[in-house]
C-alpha cells in the first residue's frame, strides 16, 4: 500500500505530464509539495487525503476538473486498463439510462427533458434521440440541467445539434496537449430523430451544473438558441482523463480545453450565468411560466 506522500508524487507526475497547461504546473507542484513537507498529509485517510489535496490544487490552480478522488469501489491498477476512465463512464451511463432522468409532456405541450449526465455521442445517441422524438410535437422545451455533473463533449454537441437546423453551424471547439491538435465541433449531418428548431428552448441551471452539462448550457447560449434560467454553474470547461492512483484514489487530469466559436473563450473558473437568474429550486417554474407566454 502506497503512502500518502507517494500517492501526492504519482498524482503530480500525472499531472505535470498532462495538464492542459503545461506552464501551470511548477507552480501546482511546489504548492503541493511544500504541504506534504508541512506534514499536512501525513496522518489523512483516503477520503480526507483527497479532499485536502483537492483543495489545496484549486488553490494553486482554480480549475474545477483538477482533483483528486476517493472511489468506494477498487479500481484496476494493471495499465492496459488505464484508459483515463472511459470504460467505468460508459458502465455508468449504461446503469443511468444514458443519463436522462426524466422525459414528459407538460400541460400546455411544453416538453421536459432532465438530463444527469450527458451520454457519449455513439452509445447515447438512440437514447438522446428517444428522448428527443417523446418532445417533437411540443410547442416549447425546458431542458433541466439542474442535477447534470457532466459527461461527453461529443455528447453535449449532439444534444445541440438538435436544436439548429442543418449541419451548418459550428459549435466549438476542443484543443488537446497530448496530440497539440483542435477538434471542430459542428452540428451533425443526421440524427435520429427530428430536429427540435422555431420553438422556444428553456435551459435550466444550478450551482451544481457541471462540465458537459455546462457545455450544453453555453453553447445554446451563446449561439442564442436557449434562454438559461436559474442560478450560475459550477465553472469546469476542460475536459479530462482520469488515473487511478491506488485501487481507491484517482486523480483528475484536464487534458483539454473548450473554445467557444461565439466567445472564443469558455465558463472555466466563472460558470454559465444564466439569461434570468433565479435560485435553482425556482427555476423549473420560472422557465415554465416563460414558455407559455
Amino acid at each position: 500500500m502506497p503512502t500518502n506522500q507517494q500517492i501526492v508524487e504519482q498524482a503530480l507526475e500525472r499531472i505535470g505530464a498532462g495538464y492542459v497547461f503545461p506552464e501551470r504546473t511548477a507552480g501546482i507542484e511546489a504548492a503541493i509539495l511544500g504541504r506534504l513537507a508541512e506534514g499536512a498529509y501525513q496522518d489523512l485517510d483516503g477520503p480526507a487525503l483527497c479532499e485536502a489535496v483537492t483543495g489545496h490544487l484549486q488553490e494553486a490552480c482554480p480549475d474545477r476538473h483538477l482533483r483528486l478522488l476517493w472511489s468506494r469501489e477498487p479500481r484496476s491498477l494493471e495499465p492496459v486498463d488505464d484508459d483515463g476512465g472511459r470504460a467505468a463512464f460508459l458502465a455508468l451511463l449504461r446503469a443511468e439510462g444514458q443519463g436522462i432522468r426524466r422525459v414528459e409532456r407538460l400541460d400546455g405541450n411544453i416538453g421536459l427533458i432532465e438530463l444527469r449526465r450527458v451520454a457519449s455521442a455513439v452509445e447515447g445517441a438512440s437514447a438522446i434521440g428517444a428522448a428527443m422524438q417523446l418532445v417533437a410535437g411540443t410547442s416549447a422545451l425546458l431542458l433541466d440541467l439542474r442535477a447534470c455533473v457532466g459527461g461527453s463533449p461529443e455528447g453535449a454537441a449532439m444534444w445541440c445539434g438538435y436544436f439548429f437546423p442543418d449541419d451548418q453551424v459550428h459549435l466549438n471547439d476542443i484543443y488537446d496537449r497530448s496530440t497539440d491538435t483542435t477538434r471542430q465541433y459542428w452540428t451533425a449531418g443526421h440524427l435520429p430523430a427530428p430536429r427540435y428548431t422555431d420553438r422556444p428552448v428553456h435551459v435550466l441551471t444550478s450551482e451544481a451544473t457541471f462540465s458537459a452539462g455546462e457545455d450544453i448550457a453555453y453553447t445554446l447560449q451563446a449561439h442564442g438558441r436557449a434562454v438559461v434560467v436559474g442560478a450560475t454553474t459550477r465553472g469546469g470547461a476542460h475536459p479530462t482523463a482520469r488515473h487511478p492512483i491506488t485501487e481507491h484514489i484517482l486523480v483528475t487530469v484536464p487534458t483539454a480545453r473548450t473554445i467557444s466559436t461565439v466567445t472564443g473563450t469558455n465558463w472555466e473558473g466563472v460558470g454559465v450565468v444564466p439569461d434570468v437568474p433565479v435560485p435553482a429550486d425556482q427555476a423549473f417554474e420560472e422557465a415554465r411560466g416563460r414558455s407559455t407566454v
